[in-house]
Order: structure tokens, then C-alpha cells, then sequence
């Protein structure tokens, strides 16, 4: 299993970044270059990845103000989870990580990692700059 993974602090309480990442219209304000053809609706959404593949995506399981894991709702190029976790600081900040888990072998191991790490990185940059 291959682990990508990024952390940030966010200027807002948890509930408000809970609401803005449970609806996957707001996760198109997240995608980095190289993702086209987005289509979303609240649970769902779809788009490619530059020279990778194409993704249809679909919320699998939410804890209100903690975790939103979101899983292929058609079989990808390999088996992934996409998980965000949230926790809320004293001050009215918030912690969001964003994880990726996949079954990489070798061969997609060295063509998709660069492209998923760039995502789970460009992912929690965006949600900061969408939540200023």
C-alpha cells in the first residue's frame, strides 16, 4: 500500500471545513493543473488526471466535524481511499489532512506516484486558499 499524504492549518472552525469538503462541487476549487473534464454533484464527482486515468468518485463514509473518506464508485486503475481528517484546535483553527491510500504495483508505482503526491499536496494548499 502507498501512502500520500499532506497536512495544513486552516482559519476556520471545523464545521466550516467540514461542510465546504462533504460537498464534491467545492472539491473542483482543489484540483491542481492536469485535472479535466469535472463533473460533480454532492456525493460525487468525476474528472481526469492528465495522463493517468479517469476517476468517478463518490463519498463512502462521513463523521460530522471529523472524517470524510471518498471512495472509486467504478473500478480505477488500481484500489484507492481518499480520506480527510479534521480536527479542531483550541483556537479556532483547524488541522485538515488529506491521505491517499493505493495498491500500487511497481510499474504504477513509478508512473502515478509523482502525480498523486502533487495531488494531495496541491488538494490541501487549495482548501486553504478556498477558506481565506
Amino acid at each position: 500500500m502507498s501512502i500520500f499524504e499532506s497536512e495544513v492549518v486552516i482559519n476556520q472552525p471545523a464545521g466550516v471545513v467540514y461542510a465546504f469538503l462533504t460537498d464534491m462541487n467545492n472539491h473542483r476549487q482543489l484540483m491542481p493543473e492536469g485535472i479535466t473534464d469535472w463533473e460533480s454533484t454532492t456525493d460525487t464527482a468525476s474528472f481526469n488526471v492528465q495522463n493517468i486515468t479517469r476517476l468517478l468518485l463518490k463519498i463512502d463514509q462521513k463523521i460530522p466535524n471529523k472524517s470524510i473518506s471518498v471512495i472509486p464508485a467504478e473500478k480505477p486503475p488500481f484500489d484507492m481511499e481518499l480520506k480527510w481528517e479534521i480536527t479542531q484546535s483550541d483556537d479556532d483553527t483547524t488541522k485538515a489532512k488529506f491521505t491517499i491510500a493505493a495498491e500500487l504495483n511497481m510499474l504504477m508505482k513509478i508512473a502515478a506516484s509523482g502525480p498523486l503526491n502533487k495531488l494531495v499536496q496541491a488538494e490541501t494548499a487549495n482548501l486553504v486558499l478556498a477558506l481565506s
